[in-house]
């Protein structure tokens, strides 16, 4: 039995609010730590999963005729995600903590495009995922090398 595009909906609405909800931690994380270079870079996160996400809701509108694509970040979504424990990396403003809670937001940003990854999608949504898919898997090999040369407190 072959796959059909309302076999792709619920994964790709899983895939956007994971972009939708990693836009949200590295904003947050861009705002609460003191290093200018790793500010700078989450906020270029930031930016990149807002793109993400917009280009996977015109992908589902377009190529799946989704036509309500997730638009936003779930409560339920950021605590499955990861994100939410970056709240208390940054009340003490520790920079290993933040590195930390972003790599794991990054754990799962990997993992749901292996999902979506693994479904036998339509080329043009394969070729978009896939190339979301390298560049999240670069900036998670980004954090987790920065959360590695950091010195926990």
């Amino acid at each position: 039995m072959s796959e059909t595009n309302a076999d792709y909906r619920s994964d790709l609405n899983e895939l956007i609010q994971t972009c939708k909800d990693g836009q949200q931690g590295f904003l947050t994380a861009s705002q609460n730590i003191e290093d200018a270079d790793i500010k700078r870079l989450f906020h270029e996160y930031s930016l990149q999963r807002a793109k993400f996400a917009g280009e996977l809701q015109n992908a589902a509108h377009s190529i799946l005729g989704n036509s309500n694509p997730e638009e936003t970040g779930s409560l339920a979504g950021a605590l499955h995600r990861g994100w939410i424990n970056l709240k208390a990396a940054l009340e003490g403003k520790d920079r290993h903590a933040i590195l930390a809670e972003c790599e794991r937001g990054e754990d799962v940003a990997v993992s749901e495009y292996k999902k979506i990854l693994g479904h036998n999608l339509p080329a043009p949504l394969r070729e978009l995922a896939t190339q979301q898919s390298a560049e999240v898997q670069k900036a998670h090999d980004r954090v987790k090398a920065l959360r590695d040369s950091s010195v926990p407190k």
